[in-house]
C-alpha cells in the first residue's frame, strides 16, 4: 500500500523524520510531498526542501520525494494512485485542524487519513519555532 505524508516541510524538522521513519516501517512505499500552503509564506524554494527531504530520507529504501504545488492533495492522490494520506498529530490542536481536512478528503475521494502520534521528547518542535530560533536546518539527526 502506498501513502503520501504531505507538508510544507519548510523546514524539514525532527518530528517529521519521526513520523517519516515510522510511517516507512507500516507502509510499502511512503510518498514525501511538498505540498503549497496558501496559509504559509515559504522560506525556502521547493528545489531546497525537495533536496533536504531526500537527506530525510536516506536509508529508507521506500521512500519517494514530490512535490505539488497546484490543486487538491485529492487530485495528486487520484494521479497516484493514493488511498492513505499521513498525518503527524502532536496535540489536540492539531487534531482539531486535522480532522475537517481528513473528513474531507475522505468525502471528495475516499482517500483516508493515518494519523501518527507525536514522539513526546517532539512534540513541542514546528517548523515554525524551528525558524523563529534561527536553527534552519540545523536540527539535531
Amino acid at each position: 500500500m502506498r501513502a503520501l505524508f504531505p507538508g510544507s516541510f519548510d523546514p524539514v524538522t525532527q518530528g517529521h523524520r519521526d513520523i517519516l521513519r515510522r510511517a516507512a516501517l507500516l507502509f510499502d512505499e511512503v510518498v514525501l510531498c511538498v505540498m503549497f500552503n496558501a496559509n504559509k509564506t515559504g522560506r525556502f524554494p521547493i528545489p531546497e526542501r525537495l533536496d533536504r527531504l531526500r537527506a530525510a530520507a536516506t536509508g529508507l529504501s521506500n521512500v519517494t520525494v514530490d512535490s505539488h504545488t497546484g490543486g487538491l492533495l485529492v487530485d495528486y492522490c487520484g494521479r497516484a494512485g493514493i488511498d492513505v494520506v499521513i498525518r503527524g498529530v502532536r496535540g489536540v490542536q492539531d487534531l482539531g485542524y486535522e480532522m475537517p481536512m481528513a473528513r474531507m478528503n475522505h468525502e471528495l475521494a475516499g482517500v483516508e487519513t493515518f494519523f501518527i502520534a507525536a514522539d513526546p521528547d517532539l512534540a513541542h518542535i514546528s517548523s515554525t519555532l524551528v525558524t523563529a530560533t534561527g536553527r534552519l536546518g540545523r536540527t539535531p539527526g
